[in-house]
Parts: structure tokens; sequence; C-alpha cells
């Protein structure tokens, strides 16, 4: 659970959640992953650090770059405790399906 709350936590950011959106389509680069915001280069670097330490992306070195990439356990992570909840919502669901339908409300008593 402590890597759920490290990954909800990095993920409570909306530039990081932009970043991971752009991550979604392929490997970037520090300095593509740059490029949409208005801010430096160390400062996308360090929303990358928070996302890495949380099991979110991973990085490669390719020279004297490091491109980033999701992280399928951290991102699968994610998916199992919310596949957790949407197996309850549909347990719910099921139960109140089963209600009977005709139910009438009871008659209130008129004050004369």
């Amino acid at each position: 659970m402590n890597n759920l709350d490290t990954a909800f936590a990095a993920l409570s950011d909306p530039t990081r959640r932009a970043i991971l959106a752009r991550l979604a389509l392929g490997e970037h680069t520090v300095m593509e992953l740059a490029q949409p915001f208005d801010m430096s280069q160390p400062a996308v670097s360090k929303h990358l650090r928070v996302l890495e330490g949380a099991g979110l992306i991973a990085r490669r070195v390719e020279g004297a770059k490091r491109p980033c990439r999701l992280a399928k356990g951290g991102v699968e992570a994610i998916d199992q405790w919310l596949a957790m909840l949407r197996r309850a919502l549909t347990v719910n669901y099921d139960r109140l399906d089963a209600l009977p339908t005709d139910v009438k409300t009871p008659k209130t008593r008129t004050k004369r």
C-alpha cells in the first residue's frame, strides 16, 4: 500500500499527470517532455524524479540522453487497486438491481 500512497501522491500534481499522458504516447527525453511546459528543464527533471520514485516511470541510458517511459509495474499496481474497487461497485450495483422495483412507499397520514 505504501507504493500506492507514493504513486497517488505523485499523481496529485497536474504537471506530473500531463507528463504521464505524454509518456503514454511513447518514450521522450527530458528536453522533449519540458517543451510544452512553462518551466525549466531542472524543474521538469524534479517531476520526473518524483514519478520515478513512485515507480510510475523508468529511464534508460542512451548515450548522453535518458529517455523516459511508463513503468509497467507502477501502472499495473494502480490498475489492480482500481479493479478491486470496480468489482466492489459491481457487487453493490448487482445487489441494488436485485431489489424489487415495485416497493410502495408507506402512505403518510395527513392531519385534518
